[in-house]
């Protein structure tokens, strides 16, 4: 600890700190200095960064890298679509849509092929494979859920799912752009 103002004290508010030091404190509640200010945040980033682990173990076990299965889910739900279609719907850089669609091609899940009422147009649609990925995909998402919420009761994963919504649309107030349309509708 440096004899530095704590970052509350920087900023001109009171900021309550614990008592314990932080090497009694539970894991979730050792901060770095920095972070002391935005404790929500650094939870939250933690919380996605294991909840996005997890998925991943999960989903390598049916042969799919993480952030595949949301492009496949958009494929289940639509049937065919165009590639750019695809980018935008996903909201990833295109280099990177390329490069999944690419891995899921190999495997045998996704077909693309020339667009017949644009030739210059990509359209992309699940294989007779990567249909059948569908149930393992809804079980794995599922197993991941439980996992997730597990000591949770039913009424706390309703309050945890509102409470996520508020701040979904709070991050998104003000970058309408980069936030799903359903989350712009609410504002």
């Amino acid at each position: 600890m440096t004899d530095e103002p704590a970052c509350s004290e920087q900023l001109g508010r009171e900021q309550p700190r614990s008592e314990q030091p932080c090497s009694e404190q539970p894991c979730s509640e050792q901060l770095p200095e920095v972070a002391r200010c935005g404790p929500v945040s650094h939870a939250l980033s933690r919380v996605a960064r294991l909840h996005r682990i997890t998925a991943g173990k999960l989903l390598r076990r049916l042969g799919l890298y993480p952030g595949q299965e949301f492009l496949m889910m958009h494929l289940w739900d639509k049937g065919p679509v165009r590639q750019s279609e695809l980018i935008k719907a996903v909201d990833l850089d295109p280099s990177t849509v390329t490069k999944m669609l690419q891995r899921l091609e190999q495997a045998g899940h996704v077909r693309r092929s020339p667009d017949p009422g644009d030739r210059r147009a990509v359209l992309v649609e699940p294989t007779e494979a990567g249909c059948g990925l569908l149930g393992d995909v809804q079980h794995a998402w599922g197993d991941l859920e439980d996992h997730t919420l597990r000591g949770l009761d039913e009424q706390e994963r309703a309050e945890f799912l509102r409470l996520l919504a508020k701040v979904e649309a709070s991050l998104c107030t003000g970058a309408a752009a980069d936030c799903p349309t359903a989350v712009r509708a609410e504002e």
